[in-house]
C-alpha cells in the first residue's frame, strides 16, 4: 500500500504549532494511515463513523468523506453504514452526516474520475488501450499470469456503462470463456437470449462459438477475472457494439 502524504497540517499549523504539525503530517497520516494492517477503505469506514458519533461536521468531515469515497466506498456503502452506525451515534447525528454525504457522493456519483478505487479485488491494472477499439467506455486490464507460460487469466474492470461489442470465442474443440464477477454489478447476454444480471459471486460459462457481450451496469462499476479456457483453434471474433437503445433497455 502506498504512504499516505499529508501536508494539512503544516500547512495550516506549521508557524503556529510545528510539533502538531508535524504528528498530523507525519506520524497520523505517514505512519498510522499508511500502515498496512488495515487497507484504507476500512481506515476511512472506521473514521467517518468514528466523527458522526463524536458530532463533528466540519470540513474535516467533509474531507474524511471524499477520501472514503476515493478509497473506494460506494455510495450504496456509505448510506448502509450510516444507517448502521445512526443506531449506536443517535438520528440527529446522522441526519447531519446524511445531508454531507449527499453533497460529496452528488458531485460525481459513479466515480468515474476515480477509477483506482474500482479495481476490486485484483486490482485495476492499466487502461485496456490494446482492445479500446472492441468496447464502448472506458475498461481496464489486469492480467494475473503470464500467456506467454500459461493460460491467461486477467481481471478486466468496466467503467460504469463500458461494456465490449458482441464477440465469439471460436474453438475447433474445448475453448470458451470464464467468468468470475468480483465486485460490482453489470450484466451478461448471449446473443438471442435475456440479459442476465450479475453482482460479485456470479460465474458465468460461455461455450465456445457462442455470440455474446458483457459489461457494466450503467450506475456501477463492475469488475471479473476472465479466464481463457484452452482447446485447439482458439480464435475471438468481434462483431458489433452494443448499441444505447439495446444496453439502456437492460436496466
Amino acid at each position: 500500500m502506498p504512504k499516505v502524504v499529508q501536508t494539512a497540517g503544516r500547512d495550516a499549523l506549521g508557524q503556529f504549532a510545528p510539533q502538531f504539525a508535524a504528528l498530523n503530517d507525519d506520524v497520523l497520516f505517514g505512519e498510522v494511515w499508511s500502515d498496512d494492517t488495515l487497507d484504507l477503505k476500512t481506515r476511512s469506514t472506521l473514521t467517518v463513523t468514528t466523527l458522526v458519533a463524536k458530532g463533528l461536521f466540519d470540513n474535516s468531515f467533509k474531507y474524511h468523506l471524499a477520501t472514503a469515497k476515493k478509497n473506494g466506498v460506494t455510495k450504496q456503502e456509505m448510506a448502509a453504514i450510516l444507517t448502521h452506525v445512526a443506531f449506536y451515534a443517535g438520528w440527529p447525528n446522522t441526519w447531519a452526516a446524511f445531508r454531507m454525504a449527499v453533497k460529496v457522493y452528488a458531485e460525481d456519483p459513479c466515480d468515474r474520475e476515480n477509477p483506482e478505487a474500482h479495481g476490486g479485488l485484483f486490482g485495476l491494472g492499466a487502461p485496456n488501450d490494446a482492445y479500446a477499439q472492441y468496447f464502448i467506455g472506458q475498461s481496464y486490464l489486469n492480467p494475473l499470469t503470464d500467456p506467454a507460460k500459461t493460460q491467461l487469466i486477467a481481471n478486466v474492470t468496466f467503467e460504469p456503462g463500458c461494456r465490449n461489442h458482441w464477440h465469439i470465442h471460436h474453438a475447433e474443440e474445448g475453448g470458451g470463456q470464464i467468468l468470475l464477477v468480483t465486485d460490482g454489478r453489470g450484466w451478461y447476454q448471449e446473443w438471442g437470449q435475456e440479459a442476465r444480471a450479475l453482482a460479485p459471486g456470479d460465474v458465468v460459462y460461455i461455450p465456445a462459438n457462442v455470440k455474446h457481450r458483457h459489461g457494466a451496469a450503467d450506475d456501477s462499476w463492475m469488475s471479473h477475472v476472465a479466464f481463457e479456457a484452452p482447446g485447439a483453434g482458439c480464435s475471438n471474433e468481434w462483431l458489433e457494439p452494443v448499441d444505447d437503445g439495446q444496453y439502456n433497455s437492460l436496466a
